[in-house]
């Protein structure tokens, strides 16, 4: 597995990103077994006996997404982790898109959460954020002891797949420049100005670091007969059993996933009688409503 590294100036002077790095080495590949590592890195913020907020994000953003949501949560006493996913942020880049699965994003995660001990944990998940999340979830659900989705689902391949989204997969594949600050503003409703913009592409300093953010749409499980099914419906049946605490709130203003609480808040038995809301925001609603997410999550968690 050939990786490449983020060099570190890249990450100089972004706005609202004041975070101490933190690092975590983790098999690379842990269904082949072949002793290869990935360095992951993370946001570690807030008393370490704090109770624990891990905050997933996803395609193709990193923990800067989070920017907004940390200093609030860490003020109101929590433990906040934002991890950057293999071959997002700061994190490990291997260059070839057949290096990505599900299966090893599920356990790049799962395996980051292992080595910090991190359990009675409060996620909150968006976009790929969730497809992961939720998959953990499923399998370890002792291991959470609340959910909050934004914009997000689990994938089973039941239901059909929208042109919206089958148009985003080829143009992430085909497309010569993929530039992830421009498609974050694409998925907002507010202006996101140019410096937030550079931030979003500061980890992908030429194509040769975008095989992992490429290759995401691709993964998302649209055919019954992937590789990742079996497993997202056997975790998809686990979350209809999972009674704690599980909030949903959507940004309204995305096309694609603004009504996709419904199927969620519809299943999971922990979703009965909570303050689910759509509120203003895109498909990246951290960016357009990252305050008030946090305000939102803090209350309900109090």
């Amino acid at each position: 597995m050939d990786i490449l590294r983020t060099p570190d100036e890249r990450f100089a002077d972004l706005p609202d990103y004041p975070f101490e790095p933190h690092w975590a080495t983790l098999d690379a590949t842990p269904d082949a077994g072949d002793g290869a590592t990935v360095r992951m890195h993370y946001v570690d913020e807030g008393p370490r006996d704090g109770a624990v907020v891990v905050l997933l994000h996803g395609e193709p953003t990193w923990s800067y997404l989070y920017r907004t949501m940390i200093p609030p949560l860490v003020d109101a006493g929590y433990r906040v982790l934002a991890p950057d996913l293999i071959g997002f942020g700061k994190s490990d880049k291997p260059t070839s898109s057949a290096d990505y699965t599900y299966l090893r994003h599920v356990e790049w995660v799962s395996g980051w959460m292992d080595l910090l001990g991190l359990q009675d944990i409060t996620l909150f998940g968006q976009d790929w954020g969730s497809l992961i999340g939720l998959r953990i979830a499923g399998e370890q659900p002792a291991r959470f002891a609340r959910i909050v989705i934004s914009n997000g689902f689990l994938p089973t391949a039941q239901h059909g797949t929208p042109l919206a989204f089958r148009a985003w997969r080829a143009f992430a594949r085909w497309t010569p420049v993929f530039p992830a600050g421009r498609i974050v503003r694409a998925g907002t409703v507010e202006l996101v100005d140019a410096q937030v913009r550079a931030a979003y592409d500061a980890p992908f300093p030429s194509s040769k670091y975008q095989a992992g953010a490429r290759a995401f749409p691709r993964l998302v499980p649209t055919d019954p007969g992937d590789a990742a099914v079996p497993a997202n419906r056997a975790a998809w049946d686990a979350l209809g059993e999972f009674d704690r605490p599980f909030l949903a709130i959507f940004g309204k203003d995305d096309p694609l996933l603004g009504k996709g609480d419904r199927p969620l808040i519809a299943h999971v038995p922990g979703a009965k009688g909570q303050p689910h809301d759509r509120i203003r925001g895109g498909h990246f609603i951290q960016e357009d409503s990252g305050p008030e997410l946090a305000r939102r999550m803090i209350e309900w968690m109090a």
